[in-house]
């Protein structure tokens, strides 16, 4: 398999392995080799955009079609989809939205650069159990730490999706350095105490935690001491937000942690396995995998090849003692963007949304073709003699992925829901036994 690219959450990575560690050992001597990548680290942060994230714009008003017919009866979900179809009946949707057949957890990721999202999750709340706004980082400031990201909190907008059912936990990015959260007992249980807090005081009824791929860009996932140690932290936070109950809920807030898809047949120290998530799945909610972002400049192709995602499945439930239970735990994650790629005059090209792709159709009026091995849409076209593959979600592919979802038994996290056709919210929510129309 190709190497891990970069997902569209705007920069993060890696993955991790299984730990076999049993007791914490001596930290001795770590606090040194942990300094040692702080300047490569901080260039690299600098230059993949972690820095300086624009803040949320506020939403804007929706004017959606209803239809009272969903896309399975109007006759959309097929491999043999055109352009001029899908122009004509993306901006539709089905008129119930209350009902909700997919029986396991969907959570929701909004973005403050994608304002569209926000209403989608307003629209959509009935239909989603976790809405996670991407609002928050950990930082290390100095010699202290700081929750940077509260600017971007809509008290209104929190509640009116809550009112409806789902619960609102938000994406927390651990940026601050591993020396500092998992050495420090004292740092390491403000670090704690900022989360649970500010949960407490905003109304949060959870959080989703990202730290796996900063931790491997440090090397703390080649060391067993400190993987044991990044573990203990998220289990030790996960606990400490049981203690707490939501306002909106009256129950215990959640944790939910993003993990990194395997990469490779055989397991390695960045990816997130098996008995990683053994040690972990007692004292969390649930797991966002984050299968998609397969593809990248390049190596283009398609963002969440079947095989592969039905691979990451395996992989992370293959360990001894692992059951059924865990797969219920897992959010399996749904793309809503998608990639345009050169092909020709070098390699290029990068993430588009449901706007981009609409346009490009507009434009190019292209043939939809649809690859039997990932079981993903794409197309060809040419710009000033410059030919470009589009791999973007259409509704059978992802009716696919939701009937794969279901058979595992496992959730659904959609990145992110801004950047999809509208559409797509009938073919998630409206799941059904059906033979596929050619």
């Amino acid at each position: 398999m190709p190497p891990r690219r970069r997902d569209r959450r705007k920069a993060r990575d890696p993955s991790p392995r299984p730990s076999g560690a049993k007791s914490a050992p001596s930290a001795s001597g770590v606090r040194l080799a942990l300094l040692a990548p702080l300047l490569l680290l901080v260039l690299v942060l600098a230059a993949l955009g972690f820095y300086g994230l624009p803040s949320r714009s506020p939403p804007h008003p929706q004017t959606l079609q209803t239809t009272a017919h969903s896309v399975y009866e109007r006759g959309l979900v097929k491999r043999d989809v055109s352009a001029r179809e899908i122009l004509a009946e993306h901006a539709r949707i089905s008129e119930n939205r209350s009902q909700r057949n997919f029986p396991n957890p969907i959570l929701a990721y909004v973005t403050p650069w994608n304002s569209k999202g926000y209403d989608m999750a307003k629209f959509f709340s009935a239909k989603l159990t976790h809405v996670s706004p991407v609002w928050y980082d950990l930082k290390s400031d100095r010699n202290r730490l700081v929750l940077d990201g509260e600017h971007n909190f809509d008290a209104k907008w929190v509640s009116e999706v809550q009112s409806s059912g789902s619960l609102v936990v938000p994406r927390i990015v651990l940026e601050a350095f591993p020396a500092v959260v998992l050495l420090e007992k004292k740092q390491k249980a403000k670090a704690i105490d900022l989360i649970v807090s500010e949960c407490r005081d905003k109304g949060f009824d959870g959080i989703v935690l990202e730290s796996w791929s900063r931790w491997a860009v440090y090397g703390v996932l080649d060391d067993p001491e400190l993987r044991y140690m990044a573990l203990q932290f998220v289990k030790q936070l996960g606990e400490a937000l049981h203690s707490v109950s939501s306002k909106s809920s009256s129950r215990r807030l959640e944790l939910i942690y993003v993990i990194p898809a395997p990469r490779m047949l055989e397991p390695n120290n960045q990816d997130f396995g098996p008995k990683d998530l053994l040690q972990l799945v007692d004292s969390l909610d649930g797991f966002s995998l984050m299968t998609y972002d397969f593809s990248g400049p390049q190596n283009p192709g398609p963002s969440a090849p079947l095989e592969w995602v039905r691979h990451s499945l395996t992989t992370l439930l293959a360990a001894k003692g692992s059951s059924r239970s865990n797969s219920r735990m897992i959010f399996l994650g749904i793309n809503f963007y998608g990639n345009d790629f050169l092909l020709s005059r070098g390699t290029g090209g990068g993430a588009i949304t449901g706007r981009d792709f609409v346009h490009l159709l507009e434009k190019y009026k292209p043939s939809l073709q649809w690859d039997e091995k990932s079981l993903e849409h794409f197309f060809i076209y040419s710009d000033e003699g410059v030919k470009h593959a589009v791999f973007y979600p259409t509704l059978m592919s992802l009716s696919v992925r939701l009937d794969e979802a279901r058979n595992w038994g496992t959730g659904l996290s959609i990145w992110e829901i801004g950047q999809g056709l509208d559409y797509f919210f009938d073919v998630l929510f409206r799941v059904q036994k059906r033979e596929w129309a050619k």
